[in-house]
């Protein structure tokens, strides 16, 4: 006697459950809700976005804005649209997770803010994981990827 579990949904069966194709859609929109308005944001005050990428002692901080912007805004869209969704849904997560390394190193951070860099990290990280499954699964039927 087999003490292992096995699955009783098949791959085709991601997706299909009631709702699913909605959710993937909300899901999508409220991930992209996130790189967006950065992506906005850092073009509207891109001195600002240099700045702070050379704070962190990064090199070619203009070059990293540009990059920031166009993976937030580009692959952000891309989300939104769910187009070539699993593609941007990477990118995303790479992008996130250099960031997420990059600026809110808490075990570097002052006494004073480990708290508030730890929950940007673990928040960033959480963000990775449903970007990861995105990639995994795919946008849903309501996307022009259609799957």
């Amino acid at each position: 006697m087999s003490n292992s579990i096995t699955a009783t949904v098949s791959r085709n069966d991601v997706g299909t459950l009631p709702g699913s194709d909605l959710l993937a859609l909300v899901g999508r929109i409220l991930v992209a809700a996130l790189f967006i308005p950065a992506g906005f944001s850092k073009l509207m005050g891109f001195a600002g976005t240099v700045g702070y990428i050379a704070s962190a002692g990064l090199p070619m901080p203009a070059l990293g804005a540009i990059i920031a912007i166009v993976v937030e805004l580009g692959a952000g869209i891309a989300l939104l649209l769910g187009y070539k969704t699993r593609i941007a849904a990477i990118v995303l997560a790479v992008f996130t997770l250099a960031a997420t390394f990059f600026f809110h190193a808490f075990w570097a951070a002052p006494e004073a803010q480990k708290m508030v860099a730890t929950l940007l990290f673990t928040k960033n990280i959480a963000v990775v994981g449903g970007l990861l499954m995105v990639a995994a699964f795919g946008p849903g039927r309501l996307s022009i990827d259609k799957k």
